[in-house]
C-alpha cells in the first residue's frame, strides 16, 4: 500500500436567501385549476341533467303516443272483427243463394231438356213407365189383366206411331203378349185348402224316436175275434181258433217290442215329448206363414217356408210312415203349384224400350 493523502471533501456552499424564496412560493393558475376542474364538472352534469330530462320527457311523449296508437289499433280491430263477421255473415247468404240458383238451373236445364226430347223419347219413356206401373199392380192384385191392358196400349201407341226402329220394340211387346196369354194364374183357394189340410195333420205326423201304433187288428180282444168265426165250426174247431187267435195277438206284441230303424239326424232321436210338442208347434208356424205368404202375394216367401218345413219334416219325423210320405207330397205339390204360377214379366218389352232409347 502506498502513503498517499486523503482526498480532500467539498464544502457545501449555502445557496443564496432570494433564490429559497422563489422556489418555495405557491404558484396562482396551480391553484384555481381544482377550482375549474369543479366548474367544468358541474357543467358536464348540468348539462347531462338536460339532457336525461329531455329524454325523460321524449320517453313520456312517446309512450302518450303508444297507449293512443294502442287504442286506435283495438278500435281497428274490432271494427275488422265486425266487418269479418258480417263478411262471413253474407258469404254465407251467398252461398246460400247460389246453392237455390244452382238448384234453379238445373231444374230448368231438366226442363229444358224435356221439352227438347222428341215425340219418340216421350212415346217410349211413356211406355216405359207404363209397363212398370202394371207389373206392380199385377204383383199386388195377383192378375195378369194390368200387364195385358199396358201391353195393348203399347202396341196400339207404337202402331200409330209408324217408326221403323220402334219395330223391335213392337215385335217384343207382341211376344211378352203370347207369353202372358199362354200363362196360367195361381188357384189361391186350393193351396190355401191344401196348406189348412197340412196344418191340421201335423198333430198326427209320427216322430222318428216314437213308437209305431199298434194296427186295429192287432188290438182287436182274442174274445172280439172268437165272437166274429163262424157259429156253425165245432166246439174243438173254436178252441183251436181262439188259441191261434191268442198266439197271433201274442206274435204281434213280440214284434212290437223291438224295432229297428235308421235315423239319419242323431238328435231326432233323443226329441222329449215336450220337444216334440214345440217341434209341431214350429212346422205349424211354417206352414201358417206360408200361408200369410200366398195372400200377400209373396211366393218366394211362400215357397221357402214350405221347403224349411219339408226340411223339418224330413228331419225330425218317420219318413217311411204313410203319413209323413203325404205330407211331403203335399207341400211339394204346393211349391209346384207355387213356382207354376208365378206371374209372368215384361222383360222382353222393357229390354227392347231400354236398347231403342239406348240407340237415340
Amino acid at each position: 500500500m502506498s502513503d498517499s493523502p486523503p482526498e480532500a471533501q467539498p464544502i457545501p456552499v449555502a445557496a443564496p436567501a432570494s433564490a429559497q424564496t422563489a422556489a418555495t412560493k405557491p404558484q396562482p393558475w396551480k391553484a384555481a385549476l381544482p377550482w375549474v376542474c369543479i366548474g367544468v364538472l358541474a357543467l358536464a352534469i348540468a348539462m347531462l341533467w338536460q339532457r336525461l330530462a329531455n329524454v325523460q320527457e321524449q320517453l313520456a311523449q312517446q309512450s302518450a303516443n303508444s297507449l293512443a296508437t294502442s287504442a286506435e289499433a283495438k278500435a281497428l280491430a274490432k271494427n275488422a272483427s265486425d266487418l269479418s263477421r258480417d263478411a262471413a255473415a253474407k258469404q254465407s247468404l251467398l252461398e246460400a243463394k247460389l246453392a237455390e240458383v244452382s238448384l234453379q238451373r238445373s231444374q230448368l236445364e231438366e226442363l229444358i231438356s224435356s221439352l227438347s226430347r222428341s215425340r219418340d223419347e216421350n212415346l217410349l219413356e211413356d211406355i216405359d213407365s207404363g209397363l212398370r206401373l202394371a207389373q206392380q199392380q199385377a204383383a199386388l192384385t195377383g192378375s195378369v189383366d194390368p200387364l195385358l191392358a199396358a201391353l195393348k196400349a203399347a202396341e196400339q201407341r207404337i202402331a200409330r206411331a209408324a217408326q221403323p226402329r220402334l219395330a223391335g220394340v213392337q215385335r217384343a211387346i207382341a211376344k211378352d203378349l203370347a207369353r202372358l196369354k199362354a200363362g196360367s194364374a195361381i188357384d189361391v183357394p186350393s193351396i190355401l185348402t191344401k196348406l189348412d189340410e197340412a196344418v191340421r195333420a201335423v198333430d198326427d205326423l209320427p216322430m222318428a224316436n216314437g213308437v209305431p201304433q199298434r194296427s186295429s187288428k192287432a188290438s182287436t180282444p182274442p174274445a172280439r175275434a172268437a165272437s166274429a168265426a163262424q157259429s156253425s165250426l165245432t166246439l174243438s174247431e173254436r178252441g183251436v181258433q181262439s188259441a191261434h187267435a191268442w198266439w197271433q195277438a201274442l206274435k204281434n206284441q213280440s214284434a212290437d217290442l223291438v224295432r229297428l230303424s235308421r235315423i239319419d239326424a242323431p238328435e231326432a232321436s233323443l226329441v222329449a215329448p215336450e220337444q216334440a210338442y214345440m217341434l209341431r208347434e214350429n212346422l205349424k208356424l211354417k206352414l201358417l206363414n206360408a200361408r200369410l205368404g200366398v195372400l200377400a202375394r209373396q211366393n218366394d216367401s211362400a215357397r221357402s217356408d214350405l221347403r224349411l218345413a219339408a226340411e223339418h219334416i224330413s228331419k225330425y219325423s218317420d219318413v217311411q210312415a204313410k203319413r209323413t210320405q203325404t205330407m211331403l207330397a203335399a207341400l211339394q205339390q204346393i211349391q209346384g203349384l207355387l213356382l207354376a204360377g208365378d206371374l209372368p214379366k215384361p222383360e222382353d218389352s222393357l229390354a227392347a224400350l231400354k236398347l231403342a232409347g239406348a240407340a237415340r
